[in-house]
């Protein structure tokens, strides 16, 4: 199973549906987290009883919500249609903080709407703020690695739709982790579990030490030595993905690919949760 990336859309001016020819940029890198933010504007009336305490606080607005995202960039990491400079990228994703002209009035400017869309995650907003960091220069100057911090905004609370009956799929490296509980070792989860091979679980997890097991460490138990290295010649899928979940395979991948892989280890453990789930979140 391929590694779904996340991307950006750009809106039409109702902000309903993606613009036809508009921009649309994929990521290199998946974001390790997503932080969303919601608030409502509340405030003390003049002259009120401030000893009245949420009693005397009204409701004015309708809110917002707030989707906080990191994206790196590494000209580096690139296998095809290599450039030589990072911001030959993030050039588009900065295209969303530019005002654009209106279709209506072109004297009137406002940038345009953005969809994050990665897996079952939407939100639909404007780019709030953005911040560029450059980093890793080559010998004549020139960025090759780049992060960008952004926010994006909606002015209304959005709330999660879910799609389908959200059931977990039983599927080869989608199996439910078993949680270590105080004084388990691996030996006696295996031997509970039906499971003899617990060193090559072990090794598989990127388990150090098999005998103290932390209490609420989880664990795959489906998995074993020879999936492990099998998954990792055949280039990181199926039970492979697993291995790089665990930080066993991590460990291997920053130390061949530096910043880039440690970042697609952790997207790994994000798009292995967020597609266990066979709904859909949407914001918007």
């Amino acid at each position: 199973m391929a590694l779904e990336k996340a991307h950006l859309y750009e809106l039409d001016q109702s902000f309903a549906k993606e613009k036809d020819g508009g921009r649309k940029v994929e990521v290199q890198f998946n974001p390790e987290t997503l932080k969303v933010t919601f608030a409502n504007q509340i405030v003390q009336p003049q002259g009120g009883d401030q000893a009245a305490g949420n009693a005397g606080r009204q409701f004015v607005g309708a809110g917002t919500t707030k989707l906080a995202l990191q994206l790196w960039f590494d000209v580096t990491a690139m296998e095809k249609d290599a450039v030589d400079d990072v911001r030959r990228l993030t050039q588009h994703v900065v295209y969303f903080m530019t005002p654009q002209p209106s279709e209506q009035d072109p004297k009137k400017l406002a940038p345009p709407g953005v969809r994050f869309h990665w897996g079952s995650f939407l939100f639909d907003g404007m780019v709030e703020g953005m911040e560029e960091t450059l980093e890793f220069f080559s010998q004549d100057g020139k960025p090759l690695r780049s992060s960008i911090t952004m926010t994006l905004s909606q002015q209304k609370i959005l709330a999660a739709e879910f799609k389908g009956e959200g059931k977990v799929p039983n599927q080869p490296g989608q199996a439910p982790l078993k949680s270590a509980k105080q004084g388990d070792s691996l030996q006696s989860m295996a031997g509970k579990n039906g499971k003899g091979d617990w060193q090559g679980i072990a090794s598989a997890n990127g388990i150090e030490d098999p005998l103290r097991m932390p209490a609420g460490q989880l664990v795959d138990l489906n998995l074993s030595a020879g999936a492990s290295i099998g998954g990792g010649l055949s280039g990181g899928i199926g039970a492979g993905l697993d291995v790089g979940i665990s930080g066993g395979a991590s460990v291997g991948g920053a130390a061949g690919f530096g910043t880039g892989a440690s970042i697609d280890a952790s997207v790994g453990l994000n798009a292995s949760l967020g597609g266990s789930t066979s709904g859909s979140i949407s914001f918007g």
